[in-house]
């Protein structure tokens, strides 16, 4: 087989061996997270975890995608000084000693910016890779940064042929069938693998196949925790060339998984034990947890703080909160007026005290009376109406924000999706805060993840009347939501129609739906839009979220019918 070196295009490339010796191979996969930007320290974390997995007796160490800058990195990729940067960065990786390393960087030359796999050994860069599929749908961006890969690039150790894929790759049917082409004896898969509901089953399923089909062994290793709105949630595997899971790390924790590949039979040793598999609630759960979390201390925020108002919505939040960063962090404050039930308010501390955070009463009464004497020689010969029960949210919104101002606390907002999207919710009001823990879950699913939180322990952390009892902004007597929108479980069958499958109204009217409602319900969306814009972020854990997936034109003319 030749030896040539690896060039950013032309058809394969094969290294130089770095041991001929048949025999058995130890891989070490580091799933763990990477801080966008912190290249300095990324170096420091990966030389430190090299070690330990060398010690632990690896040969190879398999760090995730774009590693050494985090991901996705976005436009630091186009900083002046990216580029000398990352080549101090891999002079330092190089000069770790007695493992081989494969990590994911960016590499600039004169050919451009690419997604490329590095292999260092031995003091020196032995050879890289560039992604040959640059995803540029939903929340990737990839073609703004990276120039395309063209070539295949396969490296000998221990009498095995190696190829190396980058993600999107393995998801396409010629990258993976050119290494088995050019005599690869198992692949390596580095991976920024985001999630969202039900992604590890699609992935168990692809690799299955690609395995199989191509008799290749595949090594997946994917980060894990969120940078931003998007969270990671490991899951890396181990596949043998039949398809079989040999290896599977835990979700939404880091790991370092040893895995030993047996040369002569192209077989890897199969885990003793493989981890739990999670409900769809359970792993819903835990991605809310973890963006929370790394959003709120790579942040530098001290705590957080919400409006508990003895609703869902926030009770939810709370418990996601409370599970992200301890209960000594997180700040509730219960704001009532004059339409607060009393059972909103026991509800509220009952369930502050149940999860043992700072709880404070501070009611409204006197800011909503300001705003409506300031205001009133204004509104003199207008009626009432909704501007005056936004008065309520927005003076509640300004507490919030005084009290993150002063103590240091981010504010977290807490609606849902299912509101987000037809814009039942109040600007500069509940609208506030700098993440939107609930953002991406519907209505629907606040409940089942309210449920599944409680059956958790034995005693429920959510008062049950909170889940039971119909939902409510509580501004003017008696409200409830469904006075202004749908049934939840109609409107949200309607808004996965419309959001994430992206039919138009006339086929989800075709599917059953009431044309009227559907009417009401997409022009809902359609206004919302501008709303929505200026909210906060939050965790994305649908197959389409608001935000970076979905940007439609604040103003324009589109007809829903047309």
């Amino acid at each position: 087989m030749p030896k040539t070196k690896a060039t950013p295009t032309g058809d394969t490339t094969t290294l130089n061996s770095v041991d001929t010796h048949l025999g058995k191979i130890t891989f070490a996969l580091i799933q763990t997270n990477f801080w966008v930007g912190d290249i300095a320290g990324n170096v420091k974390k990966m030389h430190a975890l090299a070690i330990d997995a060398k010690n632990r007796g690896a040969d190879i160490v398999v760090f995730p995608e774009l590693s050494l800058v985090g991901y996705p990195p976005e436009d630091l990729l186009l900083r002046p000084t990216l580029g000398e940067r990352v080549k101090d960065a891999m002079a330092k990786l190089a000069e770790i000693d007695g493992i081989v390393t494969i990590l994911g960087y960016p590499h600039i030359d004169q050919h451009g910016t690419f997604n490329s796999a590095a292999i260092l050994q031995g003091g020196v860069q032995k050879g890289f890779y560039h992604k040959q599929c640059l995803p540029n749908y939903g929340i990737f961006d990839e073609v703004r940064y990276f120039k395309q890969g063209r070539n295949q690039v396969l490296f000998d150790y221990k009498g095995a042929t190696i190829g190396l894929l980058i993600c999107e790759d393995i998801w396409h049917e010629h990258p993976i069938k050119a290494l088995k082409e050019q005599g690869a004896d198992l692949v390596v898969v580095i991976n920024a693998s985001p999630f969202e509901i039900g992604k590890q089953a699609q992935r168990k399923a692809l690799l299955e196949k690609q395995a199989s089909t191509h008799q290749l062994p595949i090594v997946y290793v994917n980060t894990v925790g969120a940078q931003d709105d998007v969270v990671f949630d490991g899951g890396s595997l181990i596949v043998q060339a039949d398809g079989q899971i040999a290896h599977e790390a835990p979700r939404f924790l880091n790991q370092l998984m040893m895995a030993q590949y047996d040369v002569p039979s192209k077989q890897f040793s199969s885990q003793a034990k493989a981890p739990l598999m999670l409900s769809e609630e359970s792993e819903m759960y835990q991605a809310l947890v973890v963006g929370l979390r790394d959003y709120v201390n790579r942040s530098g925020f001290k705590g957080v703080i919400l409006g508990l108002s003895g609703g869902i919505d926030s009770a939810l939040s709370l418990c996601i909160a409370v599970d992200a960063l301890g209960s000594d962090r997180v700040y509730a404050v219960m704001m009532p007026y004059e339409y607060t039930s009393s059972i909103s308010l026991e509800d509220a501390e009952a369930q502050a005290a149940r999860l043992n955070v700072s709880y404070t009463v501070c009611p409204i009464h006197d800011a909503v009376a300001g705003l409506r004497s300031s205001l009133a020689p204004l509104f003199a010969n207008s009626q009432p109406d909704v501007t005056e029960e936004n008065l309520q949210a927005r003076a509640r919104g300004t507490i919030l924000m005084a009290l993150s101002n002063k103590f240091g606390h981010m504010v977290i907002s807490t609606g849902n999706k299912s509101e987000n999207a037809v814009g039942y919710a109040t600007l500069y009001g509940d609208m506030v805060g700098g993440f939107d823990v609930l953002k991406d879950v519907y209505k629907t699913d606040v409940y089942r993840l309210a449920n599944y939180r409680n059956r958790l322990e034995d005693t429920p952390v959510i008062p049950e009347r909170v889940i039971t009892r119909p939902p409510s902004a509580e501004l003017r007597p008696d409200q409830k939501d469904q006075d202004s929108l749908p049934d939840y479980e109609l409107l949200d069958n309607i808004l996965r129609l419309y959001i994430e499958e992206d039919l138009g109204y006339k086929a989800i009217v075709a599917v059953g739906f009431e044309p009227s409602v559907v009417e009401k319900v997409l022009g809902m969306v359609d206004k919302a839009e501008y709303k929505r814009r200026q909210g906060a972020i939050g965790t994305k854990i649908t197959k389409k979220s608001f935000g970076r997936e979905r940007r439609y034109p604040l103003v324009n003319g589109w007809s829903i019918k047309g």
